[in-house]
């Protein structure tokens, strides 16, 4: 008998429909036992978000503070797994602030000490940083990264930031005004994420995850944008001077808040435009560059 377990943290329950279509290839396999474990704050984040409560979280979430949760339970505790499946939402470049606290509890480095990981990323686009903190996270708990899958929303950057905005302020995934795509990961691909579930299958039975990845990305469990990771880097070097300006300043957080919402806005309509052109205008010199960096974040 295999033991998976399955960790993951979710608002909206889109993350909890892609985790349990991927492991979909498992319900019915006799050899196979899976645990689902959804993370809970012991003080909730809101959902729909108000504008309020989402930025305050960005200090925080940035800088990977933790947050106090709820223990697993003694079940989950008790047992020894042969594979954890964690999946996990990207707040503002880092992994979010509910997987981050969990990876830094005792409860993590209990449960995943010595235990192959795969990472399910849902997000709205940016997302190679953040798993590079959570390459961090995990070697904390002296796991090991197998494989990972990243699904994200497909429309256009500036379409997707406008569309996911409706859909964190409403809590409402529809068209907005009729006319926009449905925000997030699309109902097709959260359906067809079972097809992952099947490769990580074939290597389970075998108890052998080398190779894991490269069959993962035949795929397309990873999709990259060279843009989209350069963009990426460049935000985090900036939200990392906002972060740190912001955390400790209680008197005046409000007011930079407001400040760094400006900025992010600046950032998105104005300074993302250029950037792009840019890249569009240099990619020819930068071929090489691209080329190794895509290489490295589609493995692990």
């Amino acid at each position: 008998m295999k033991n998976i377990l399955v960790v993951y943290y979710t608002q909206s329950g889109q993350l909890e429909d892609i985790v349990k279509s991927i492991t979909k290839p498992f319900q019915q396999e006799d050899e196979v036992s899976i645990t689902y474990y959804q993370i809970k704050m012991e003080n909730e984040f809101p959902f729909p978000w108000s504008k309020t409560a989402f930025f305050d979280a960005f200090p925080e979430s940035f800088l990977q503070k933790e947050a106090a949760i709820v223990p697993p339970s003694q079940d989950i505790l008790s047992k020894k797994y042969d594979l954890v499946l964690l999946g996990y939402q990207v707040w503002y470049l880092s992994p979010s602030i509910p997987i981050n606290s969990f990876l830094k509890s005792s409860f993590a480095k209990n449960i995943l000490n010595n235990v192959p990981v795969i990472t399910i990323i849902g997000c709205r686009n940016m997302w190679v940083m953040a798993q590079e903190k959570m390459k961090e996270l995990l070697k904390s708990t002296n796991s090991k990264l197998v494989g990972n899958i990243a699904l994200v929303d497909r429309s256009i950057n500036h379409i997707s930031v406008i569309t996911i905005v409706q859909w964190m302020f409403t809590g409402v995934k529809k068209k907005y005004l009729g006319i926009f795509p449905k925000p997030g990961v699309s109902d097709k691909d959260i359906q067809e994420a079972s097809k992952f579930g099947a490769i990580i299958k074939k290597h389970l039975k075998n108890s052998h995850f080398e190779g894991l990845q490269n069959d993962l990305v035949k795929e397309n469990a990873v999709m990259i944008h060279p843009f989209l990771v350069e963009m990426d880097t460049k935000a985090n070097k900036m939200f990392k001077i906002w972060a740190n300006f912001i955390i400790n300043r209680k008197k005046s957080r409000n007011l930079l808040l407001k400040a760094f919402n400006i900025y992010l806005l600046v950032a998105i309509w104005l300074i993302s435009p250029i950037v792009y052109i840019l890249h569009l205008l240099l990619y020819p010199f930068k071929m090489n560059k691209i080329k190794k960096q895509t290489a490295y974040f589609k493995g692990v």
